[in-house]
């Protein structure tokens, strides 16, 4: 069974940071596409990063970069977003997403399985 486990969200003060790690259970992730999304109220989810299989590739939403940092660790079957200098817009719930064939993109059909979600807020 697969199944994808968000952890690490909560509040923190504009500037500050966060890491969210998304674990994998039920495939190998190594092998296979991660992708972080987001959802604010009342707005689109959209890509945020991913990873491809083998480390090949990765993506960053342009609003984030030089901000948000995607790694794996394989040993833990786990995929992290490093989030730095947060700001007020980046409050939303935070998603990550596997997809089985292809590499990373910021389109949510591209990938078939989801976690449940992780709520990061930003706010003085």
């Amino acid at each position: 069974q697969v199944q994808l486990v968000e952890s690490g969200g909560g509040l923190v003060q504009p500037g500050g940071s966060l890491r969210l790690s998304c674990v994998v259970s039920g495939f190998t992730v190594n092998y296979y596409t991660i992708g972080w999304f987001r959802q604010a109220p009342g707005k689109e989810r959209e890509g945020v990063s991913g990873i491809s299989s083998g480390d090949v590739s990765t993506y960053l939403l342009d609003s984030v970069k030089g901000r948000f940092t995607v790694s794996r660790d394989n040993g833990k079957n786990t995929v992290y977003l490093q989030m730095n200098s947060l700001k007020p817009e980046d409050t939303a719930v935070y998603y990550c997403a596997l997809r089985r064939f292809g590499h990373c993109t910021g389109v949510t059909g591209a990938y078939g399985y989801w976690g449940q979600g992780t709520q990061v807020t930003v706010s003085s």
